[in-house]
């Protein structure tokens, strides 16, 4: 493993800082796993992979953090999935 400042330099470098923020989306009983992969790819960006694997870990997880980034710029994003009826939280 990784010692915890190489990760943290990894991070800094790929534009993540210890201020940004996760977009993380909740597991429910009443979206289809469609509708969650569909959200993921329109209002994320997801490729289909990678939507499929963040739907996988929600469904098992019961949550799952879909994007990191600035509350400016996850908050858009959140109120789009909300609106399509899934329940998402920037933290």
């Amino acid at each position: 493993m990784m010692p915890f400042e190489e990760q943290e330099a990894q991070l800094e470098d790929i534009g993540v800082s210890g201020q940004d923020k996760e977009l993380t989306v909740f597991n429910d009983d009443v979206n289809t796993f469609d509708h969650v992969i569909e959200t993921l790819i329109k209002v994320c960006e997801h490729s289909p992979e990678q939507a499929e694997q963040c739907t996988w870990i929600i469904h098992h997880n019961g949550k799952c953090a879909v994007k990191l980034g600035q509350w400016d710029y996850l908050k858009p994003m959140r109120d789009a999935i909300c609106d399509r009826g899934i329940s998402a939280e920037v933290v």
